[in-house]
C-alpha cells in the first residue's frame, strides 16, 4: 500500500523505502562524545557475544544445545526414515523438519560451534533490521545508537539465550518476517519471505490479512501460496509426520512438553493452567483467540496508516502468540519488539512500558512478582499478559499526537548552588517536584529488591566452611573492640529480654515484621502526601543499601547468636545446632553473615530521620526517632547484631543522604525558599 507518511514524506509499507529515507534531528549533539558512547555500545554487544558464546559451549556436551543434539544424534529424528516426532523435543513443522535434514551432517559435524555463531549471526542481522526499521525521520543520536542498544537487548533477552542454550531455531521466523516486510524488494519477493516464515511457525499467517487490509495484496497472495507450496511439499515428502502434526497434534499442541507447562507463554496453555479443559476450553480458546486477532489486526491497520510500520509488526506478532496453540519461550521475542511503541502523554510515563516490557524479557518472573499463591495466575502468565497487552490494550501514541517527540515535562525545583564552596552538585540532575508513575515506581521497587536479595544471598566468604570461619573470626574482632569501648552489652541485653517473656515476645515480632512495615509505610506516605520528598527519601534509602551491599561482600560478619562458646540465646530463630558443619550458611532464604552494616537499624534510622524532618508536629517527630531506637534495642536483645552493626548502618544511611544531595541538591523546599531569599534580597536596580 502505497501511503503518506504523517511526515509527509511518502513510502511505501512493508517495503525496502520504509527503512530508508532522511534522518533529521532538532538537537545535533558533538560528535565525539557521541561516538565515544556508540563504540562503548558496541564493545558491550561484543562483551554479551562473548558472555553467551563462553555460557553455551562451557557447558559439557548432554547439557547444552539439548534440542539440536536430539536431532542430529546418532539416534536424533533427522536421521530416521520414522517419525519426526519420536521425540518430543522436535516441535517444529514438518517442513522445519525437512529443511534442517540437509543440515544434518554439518551440524553433526560443527555441533556447538557452528550453530551458535550462526544464532548470534541472525541476532545481530535481527538487530540491525529492526534498527533500520524505526519510524522517519529520526535524529543522528538514535540513527547511530540505535542498532546496538537493540542487538544488546536481544542477547539479553530471555528468548535468544534460551534459543542458544537449546540450539532451536526460533530467530530465524521472526526475521524473516521483518526482512520481509522492510528489506525486500517488490511485494512477490516480501510474501515469499514471510509466507516461509509461516511454514516454519503456522501462526505467522496473520501477517497475511494485515498485508491485504494495508493494501499489499500481491504480497499477501504470495504469501498464501508460499505457506501452501511449502506445506504441500513437506506432506509429499513426509505425509506421516504432515498428517501427525496438522491433525492429531492440532498445529503442534503438545509438542516439546505438555500444553498447561508453564513455558507455554500461550492463551491455551493460560486456560489449561486455570483449569480448563475439553470442548469448553477449547471453545473459549477460539473465540478468544478470534477476537484478539481482529482486534490486533485493526490496530496494526491504524499504525501502518501512522507510519508506525515495526510497531504494527509487533503487534502482529504479539498476537500470534497469543492465539498459538503452544509458545515456547525461544517463540517469543515478538514482545521485545513492541518496546518500539510509544505510550504515555507525561515524560514521568514514556519510560512505563519499554521499562515493563524490557524487564519481562530479560529477567526470571520470580524477580517481578513475589512467590506467593494468590499471584500465581499473574507470575505464570506474565510475558503472555505482555504479549496481549501490547497486541489489544496500551494506548500507543500516533505520530500526530503533539507528546508523540514532545511528552509534557516535569516540574523541576529552582537551580541553588552547593551550600558548602568545595562540594559542587551535578548540574543535569536536578529536583523533581511531579509525583512519579506509581506502576514504575512499584515495578522498579520489585526488581531492587529481589536483586538486592540476590546479591546477599551470594556475598560468601568464598566457600560455606570458609565463610564461616571468617565470620566468627570478624565476629571476634567486633566483640574484642566493643570490650575496649566498653559497650559490650548484648550478652546482658539478650539474657535480660530472656527472661522477660512479654518483652522477648514483642522484641521478636518488632526484629520480623517493623523491618519491613516502617519503610513500606513511609514510603507510600510520602508518595501519596508528599511526592516531592518521595524522590530525595526514595534515593538516600537506594544508596544506603547499595553501600550495605558492598559491606555484606567485603566484610561477613556472624552475629551474637552464631558464635559458638559465648552463650547467646536466637529468640527469633531458635537453638542453633553448632554440631553442623554448615550451620548459619547460606540458606534459601538469606545470608545469615550479613550483619555488617545492620539494615534493619539503618533502614530504621532513615524513616526516623525523613519523619524528623517532613513531620510537622512535635509528637510525630517523637515517634519517627523512637522506631530506631526500638530497631537498636530488638537487634541487640535478640542477638542478631552487635552493637557496631548498628554504627555501620547508621554510616551508610549517612553517606545515601549524602550522595542524594550531591547528586541533585537540597530537597525541592530547601531549594524554593533559598531562591526566594536569593531573589528578595536582590537590589533593585535604578533606571
Amino acid at each position: 500500500m502505497a501511503n503518506a507518511e504523517r511526515s509527509g514524506r511518502p513510502a511505501e509499507a512493508f517495503g525496502a523505502t520504509a527503512v530508508g529515507g532522511t534522518r533529521t534531528s532538532t538537537h545535533t549533539p558533538t560528535r565525539a562524545p557521541l561516538r565515544m558512547a556508540c563504540l562503548a555500545l558496541w564493545l558491550i554487544v561484543a562483551a554479551l557475544a562473548a558472555r553467551q558464546v563462553t555460557a553455551v559451549l562451557g557447558t559439557p556436551r548432554g547439557e547444552r544445545l539439548t534440542d539440536l543434539e536430539t536431532w542430529v544424534g546418532p539416534n536424533g529424528v533427522l536421521h530416521v526414515n520414522g517419525s519426526l516426532y519420536d521425540s518430543t523435543r522436535f516441535t517444529g513443522t514438518p517442513f522445519n523438519g525437512l529443511v534442517l535434514k540437509p543440515l544434518t551432517r554439518a551440524a553433526e559435524q560443527a555441533l556447538g560451534w557452528g550453530w551458535t555463531f550462526g544464532t548470534l549471526l541472525l541476532v545481530v542481522a535481527l538487530g540491525l533490521v529492526a534498527a533500520r526499521a524505526l519510524p522517519q525521520p529520526i535524529g543522528r543520536r538514535t540513527a547511530l545508537l540505535a542498532a546496538p542498544v537493540a542487538i544488546s537487548l536481544l542477547m539479553l533477552s530471555l528468548p535468544v539465550r534460551n534459543t542458544l542454550w537449546l540450539g532451536q531455531t526460533s530467530i530465524i521466523p521472526v526475521l524473516l518476517v521483518l526482512l520481509g516486510c522492510f528489506a525486500a524488494h517488490g511485494q512477490r519477493t516480501s510474501g515469499l519471505l514471510i509466507g516461509v516464515a509461516a511454514a516454519l511457525q503456522p501462526t505467522l499467517l496473520l501477517f497475511t490479512p494485515l498485508l491485504w487490509c494495508t493494501g499489499r495484496r500481491r504480497a499477501a497472495l504470495s504469501t498464501g501460496v508460499t505457506f501452501a507450496a511449502c506445506t504441500a511439499l513437506a506432506w509429499a515428502a513426509m505425509p506421516q509426520d504432515s498428517h501427525r502434526y496438522w491433525v492429531h497434534h492440532l498445529a503442534g499442541v503438545g509438542l516439546g512438553g505438555p500444553a498447561d507447562d508453564l513455558a507455554n507463554q500461550s492463551l491455551h496453555g493460560a486456560l489449561l493452567r486455570l483449569g480448563l479443559t475439553g470442548p469448553p476450553e477449547i471453545a473459549l480458546f477460539l473465540t478468544l483467540g478470534a477476537a484478539v486477532a481482529v482486534l490486533a489486526l485493526r490496530r496494526a491497520v491504524r499504525y501502518v496508516d501512522d507510519g508506525q510500520l515495526l510497531l504494527a509488526v509487533a503487534i502482529t506478532g504479539c498476537a500470534a502468540i497469543v492465539v498459538s496453540p503452544t509458545a515456547w519461550q525461544h517463540q517469543l521475542l515478538w514482545v521485545l519488539l513492541a518496546v518500539t511503541g510509544r505510550a504515555g502523554r507525561r515524560a514521568s510515563d514514556r519510560y512505563v512500558w519499554p521499562v515493563t516490557v524490557i524487564l519481562v524479557m530479560t529477567l526470571p518472573t520470580r524477580m517481578l512478582l513475589p512467590d506467593m499463591r494468590a499471584l500465581d495466575p499473574l507470575r505464570t502468565n506474565l510475558v503472555l499478559l505482555a504479549a496481549l497487552a501490547a497486541a489489544t490494550a496500551v494506548p500507543f501514541l500516533s505520530r500526530t499526537s503533539p507528546h508523540y517527540r514532545t511528552p509534557l515535562p516535569p516540574e523541576y525545583a529552582p537551580a541553588v548552588p552547593a551550600r558548602f564552596r568545595r562540594v559542587p552538585l551535578v548540574p543535569f540532575l536536578r529536583r523533581v517536584l511531579t509525583r512519579p508513575n506509581l506502576l514504575l515506581e512499584l515495578l522498579l521497587l520489585r526488581v531492587t529488591y529481589a536483586a538486592y536479595a540476590q546479591v546477599r544471598l551470594a556475598a560468601t566468604g568464598g566457600s560455606n566452611s570458609a565463610g564461616r570461619a571468617e565470620a566468627e573470626e570478624n565476629g571476634r574482632q567486633i566483640l574484642g573492640l566493643e570490650r575496649a569501648l566498653h559497650i559490650d552489652v548484648e550478652h546482658w541485653a539478650n539474657h535480660t529480654v530472656v527472661t522477660i517473656d512479654r518483652l522477648r515476645d514483642f522484641f521478636d515480632y518488632y526484629y520480623t515484621s517493623m523491618h519491613f512495615i516502617a519503610p513500606l509505610t513511609v514510603l507510600a506516605v510520602l508518595y501519596w502526601r508528599r511526592p516531592v520528598d518521595y524522590r530525595w527519601a526514595r534515593s538516600a534509602l537506594g544508596f544506603a543499601t547499595l553501600l550495605a551491599l558492598v559491606g555484606f561482600w567485603l566484610y561477613p560478619l556472624a552475629p551474637p547468636r552464631l558464635m559458638p562458646t559465648l552463650g547467646f540465646v536466637d529468640t527469633v530463630h531458635g537453638v542453633q545446632d553448632f554440631s553442623q558443619p554448615d550451620y548459619g550458611t547460606l540458606t534459601a532464604l538469606t545470608n545469615q553473615y550479613a550483619a555488617m552494616p545492620s539494615l534493619h537499624f539503618g533502614w530504621s534510622l532513615w524513616c526516623g530521620i525523613v519523619i524528623a524532618v517532613l513531620a510537622r508536629r512535635w509528637w510525630i517527630k517523637a515517634l519517627g526517632m523512637l522506631h530506631p531506637l526500638l530497631t537498636l534495642s530488638a537487634i541487640v536483645a535478640t542477638g542478631n547484631h552487635w552493637v557496631l552493626d548498628a554504627a555501620g548502618g547508621a554510616v551508610v544511611v549517612g553517606v545515601g543522604f549524602a550522595l542524594t544531595y550531591l547528586l541533585s541538591g537540597p530537597r525541592a523546599a530547601t531549594a524554593a525558599a533559598t531562591e526566594c531569599e536569593r531573589t528578595s534580597t536582590r537590589k533593585p536596580v535604578r533606571s
